[in-house]
């Protein structure tokens, strides 16, 4: 009998032992789940802005509907014409308005919800189009001091640095400031705010040509830095192409596109071309222009196709390299043709949306 009690404590002791080890393997693997949980949680978000259907109604305008991601770690230019809606695209990012439908997301965070947001803004930095008015009696070095303290980040080497390549002079007051100087003083807080994320809203706007390269090398710079994202509002086509990563073109309040820069300058051409016989009577010239137009309608990417005189026609695509070599497969010979300048694209791309 004790010998059977013995038997039966050993099944009890192994079965103990066994679900004990268990339940250490079940801990182990809710351990490394938690911390997969955590360490895809603290990842940063693949869009530093996000706009989802997003729709703001005013009497005479309408913005939206509004879908957009902005990648991490890229320059990201948006432009149009005036009153296409960038500046009130950024006051909603800003939390300054509220949209009436969708949401609004910067850095994987929600904006606009009535919680408190402090720490989301503390990562960043914002130049509006129109300096706040409300600052101008305030001296340069008082708003920085005061700044300073609601930015953990904060780098006043950094500022001080940029205050001297820039050329301004902090002790001034705001409001004394020239347009060009304002807007260098402004640009040099928010950099030195050391944001994840930059909004700029024109943020070459009354800047002389040697300001302006200096705020590119310096916004060059700025990117070098770690994980950043700068979203940019401008009407300069070669600041465009001098930062931007990706190219978003609004028109009439609604998002026509978004453009990785590269390859949407190099796909945009213009084309001239015409039959493969070079010397062609003036009626000759004119059938084989008027069947060449004919024919190029299967051109791909086709934009414009326009008669241009001596035979040929002046065709542009998107599609550069595969028209090119649709061309020569039929028989057409290119005699010239040029890559379209980014305005072009844009009033294009707006013309045909």
């Amino acid at each position: 009998m004790n010998k059977a009690i013995e038997q039966a404590q050993g099944h009890m002791e192994q079965s103990a032992e066994g679900n004990a080890t268990e339940a250490s393997s079940a801990r182990g693997n809710a351990t490394e789940a938690n911390l997969n949980e955590i360490s895809l949680s603290e990842k940063e978000p693949s869009s530093a802005v996000t706009l989802r259907s997003v729709i703001q109604k005013r009497s005479r305008f309408k913005l939206g509907p509004l879908t957009l991601d902005v990648p991490t770690g890229y320059v990201t230019a948006i432009v149009g014409p005036n009153g296409s809606g960038k500046s009130s695209t950024f006051r909603l990012l800003m939390d300054q308005s509220r949209p009436d439908e969708g949401e609004v997301w910067l850095l994987g965070e929600p904006v606009g919800t009535g919680l408190d947001d402090s720490l989301l803004k503390q990562r960043i930095g914002y130049v509006p189009e129109e300096d706040n008015k409300r600052d101008a009696g305030l001296r340069g070095t008082f708003k920085a001091d005061f700044t300073s303290e609601w930015y953990p980040s904060w780098n006043a080497n950094e500022f001080e640095r940029l205050l001297r390549e820039f050329e301004v002079e902090p002790s001034l007051r705001l409001g004394k400031m020239s347009k060009g100087m304002r807007r260098k003083y402004e640009l040099a807080l928010a950099m030195a705010l050391g944001p994840d994320l930059l909004l700029l809203d024109e943020p070459s706007s009354g800047l002389d040509p040697i300001s302006w390269r200096k705020l590119v090398d310096e916004l060059h710079r700025y990117m070098r830095r770690g994980s950043r994202t700068i979203l940019m509002a401008t009407h300069i086509m070669d600041e465009v192409k001098r930062l931007a990563d990706y190219i978003v073109i609004m028109a009439g309040g609604k998002i026509i596109g978004m453009y990785e820069k590269d390859e949407l300058l190099s796909s945009w051409h213009t084309f001239y071309v015409g039959p493969a016989t070079s010397r062609l009577s003036a009626h000759e010239a004119g059938a084989a222009a008027s069947i060449a137009l004919e024919s190029v309608q299967a051109l791909p990417g086709l934009v414009n196709a326009e008669e241009a005189g001596g035979g040929t026609c002046r065709v542009t695509t998107c599609k550069a390299w595969e028209a090119e070599l649709w061309c020569r497969q039929q028989g057409f010979v290119i005699s010239g043709q040029r890559a379209l300048e980014l305005d072009e694209i844009m009033v294009l791309l707006i013309r045909d949306s």
